[in-house]
């Protein structure tokens, strides 16, 4: 591709992001914006903007041992079992588990377990995948396995097509990383902050309204502003806008107010008063994510999930409990939110465009839970994955109760030695699979790993 053509679609991708956002603020339908789009800037420009072929995604890392709560939603299959006749390890749940046959290895749910009432092939995959780097807020082993590069920085990568004001957004310290042609993450302080990030972006949305060196296009920006007016039939917005300025002003505004959070929402989500403080922040991050998915705001969000590295837990039973079925209202929440709203455009249901990973720094042994120690069998961590149906599901490798550890063959999914770096690196690509829609050929710009044995055609 000549560096002229580069342009002329980076330009045009710019026309189309800062259409549909426009178009959401006036109240036009994202239908209507593509037929504006046709007429004011040529079919093949409409036909790019309803071409939603990659995936939304959401990040959690559970970093300072948060990831441990999380084997106590998904435990390792033999671990659940072991539980039932020996207290000593770090189940919660014992005789209330039910291992069901995903269509890549086992799963094992508890009450507590999110989305377990979805179909074997809507369940989670569990890879046994990176090192144990206990007790650092950026886990790298996983996130990193690719050469370097950055999981959430690809996972950008392949949604950059995907309309959007702000491609990716990381909470707190959630690091981001890089990798080629990865845009840049806008980054808030918590969840809350994201609604006036949108607010915010709207005095900054130069990007998406500068000069281009393309004149066609950048007149075609004004003539779709005018159409858009007149598609939203508002007497508030039949007069022309003077500049883009004033029209991202606007723009700004009525995004905020769209993403705050109501009280039905957090009854949704189940975050009430006696929640842990720690996970209704998740809850509400969550719910705003569902609302900026739905209005094309965003493709994908980096935040924290629990960081109190729970030594612990296991003294105070009624605690842990608060937590893991905390963790669950939240997910399956967010999970029916996204299963309520659609694409406009496609009519797919958000609930099947969206990629859900939980990684981070230690899951603690799943041996023993007294003081629920951060050493691993054979220095081993592990990645959970929510495919939206472009992964098989279940465990692929896990440890048994005697400390036993396999990883797996990600040519065939079968087990294998434990390599922790080869599975990594394996599990990022499959991640990569799932949020590119089965497109293995936009993966094999970053991998070139044979997966055959983790996804689904």
């Amino acid at each position: 591709m000549s560096q002229r053509d580069r342009d002329r679609e980076v330009t045009r991708r710019s026309l189309i992001q800062w259409s549909l956002a426009a178009g959401a603020a006036l109240g036009v339908s994202r239908a209507g914006i593509l037929d504006v789009l046709e007429r004011t800037g040529g079919k093949g420009i409409a036909e790019a903007a309803g071409d939603t072929t990659r995936k939304r995604s959401v990040h959690l890392r559970g970093v300072d041992g948060g990831l441990s709560w999380f084997q106590l939603l998904w435990p390792h299959n033999d671990i659940a079992l072991a539980r039932d006749t020996s207290d000593r390890f770090p189940f919660h749940l014992p005789g209330e588990h039910q291992a069901i046959t995903g269509t890549g290895g086992t799963l094992t749910l508890c009450t507590d377990s999110p989305f377990r009432t979805l179909p074997p092939e809507r369940q989670m995959t569990a890879f046994m995948a990176g090192g144990n780097e206990a007790h650092t807020n950026r886990p790298r082993s996983v996130a990193r396995a690719l050469s370097g590069d950055s999981l959430f920085a690809i996972a950008a990568v392949l949604q950059r097509g995907n309309p959007g004001v702000v491609p990716v957004i990381a909470v707190n310290d959630s690091e981001y990383g890089t990798a080629p042609g990865a845009p840049a993450a806008a980054v808030v302080p918590t969840g809350a902050d994201i609604v006036g990030l949108f607010n915010s972006a709207a005095s900054r949305a130069g990007s998406l309204l500068a000069t281009t060196s393309h004149a066609d296009l950048y007149r075609a920006r004004y003539a779709t502003l005018a159409a858009l007016n007149r598609a939203a039939d508002r007497s508030t917005t039949r007069q022309a806008y003077a500049t883009g300025k004033s029209a991202a002003r606007f723009l700004g505004t009525n995004l905020a107010a769209q993403l705050q959070i109501q009280p039905a929402d957090e009854q949704s989500y189940g975050i009430d008063a006696t929640m842990r403080p720690e996970i209704a922040a998740i809850g509400r991050t969550l719910i705003v994510a569902a609302k900026a998915f739905q209005m094309g705001l965003t493709s994908s969000l980096i935040l924290p999930a629990l960081r109190d590295d729970p030594h612990q837990a296991f003294t105070d039973m009624a605690a842990l409990r608060n937590s893991t079925s905390g963790l669950q209202k939240v997910l399956d929440g967010f999970m029916a939110d996204l299963a309520l709203r659609t694409d406009s455009v496609t009519g797919v249901k958000l609930s099947d465009d969206i990629v859900i990973t939980i990684d981070g720094d230690t899951p603690k042994t799943p041996l023993d839970k007294n003081n629920w120690l951060d050493d691993t069998p054979s220095n081993s961590n592990w990645m959970y994955v929510y495919g939206g149906g472009k992964l098989k599901t279940g465990w692929f490798g896990g440890i048994t109760r005697t400390g036993a550890t396999t990883g797996f063959d990600p040519a065939t999914g079968a087990p294998a030695p434990y390599n922790g770096d080869l599975q990594a690196k394996a599990a990022c690509a499959a991640v990569a699979y799932a949020i590119a829609r089965g497109d293995m050929r936009a993966v094999q710009d970053f991998s070139r790993i044979d997966i055959s044995g983790l996804v689904v055609a």
